[in-house]
């Protein structure tokens, strides 16, 4: 009975935390890695790695991104049950409101009150993304930590560059090439299996 309780207090948190995560996210999936780092992280249930590699593998497979990284890390914390507790958690705050906005919102989108709040919303999204993928981006393209040499200088103790490379090819094939999300997660998979796979001395 007391372990049960115990799960059960354990499940209702990674509920609250995620339903705190879907009630404050705005601007879509992407906006809340940076609060889904600092529950997630604040409370161990995931490493910085292991959060970069659920982020890899929710970005890669069907469905909405906030609903896969939710799902993704209830699973790897407390199994079927944590699963649930985190979609449930990260889906029904948005649910509700989204029910009151369709309900309100052609009534009151021409309100300047209204237009004045989306208007500070729309660049704090940006500033949440860019955030997020800066601090990913430490784990992925550095394997060591950056240091100031004798003379001032910054450098990267050791950067991988097979992960810049991938990076710089796959972001040119989809800003000039316009080629589609799909074929580039596909391309991504592949060099991946290339150079960490087949020829990891590259």
């Amino acid at each position: 009975m007391r372990n049960d309780n115990r799960m059960l207090q354990k499940l209702w948190k990674l509920f609250l935390v995620f339903a705190k995560i879907g009630a404050f996210t705005f601007g879509g999936g992407y906006a809340m890695i940076p609060l889904i780092q600092s529950e997630v992280l604040g409370n161990g249930w995931l490493t910085q790695q292991q959060l970069v590699d659920f982020i890899a593998v929710s970005e890669s497979t069907p469905g909405p991104f906030a609903i896969n990284i939710a799902t993704f890390v209830g699973m790897k914390t407390y199994g079927v049950l944590g699963a649930l507790a985190t979609t449930t958690g990260v889906i029904l705050p948005s649910f509700v409101i989204i029910l009151l906005i369709a309900k309100f919102f052609l009534t009151f989108r021409q309100n300047r009150y209204v237009q004045a709040a989306l208007s500070g919303l729309r660049p704090a999204v940006i500033g949440l993304i860019i955030a997020a993928a800066y601090s990913v981006a430490g784990n992925i393209f550095l394997t060591g930590s950056l240091h100031f040499d004798a003379i001032g200088m910054f450098f990267a103790e050791c950067i991988d560059y097979k992960a810049v490379i991938i990076f710089i090819l796959l972001f040119g094939l989809s800003r000039w090439k316009k080629m589609s999300p799909i074929l580039i997660i596909l391309a991504a998979g592949g060099m991946g299996l290339i150079f960490y796979g087949l020829v990891p001395a590259f």
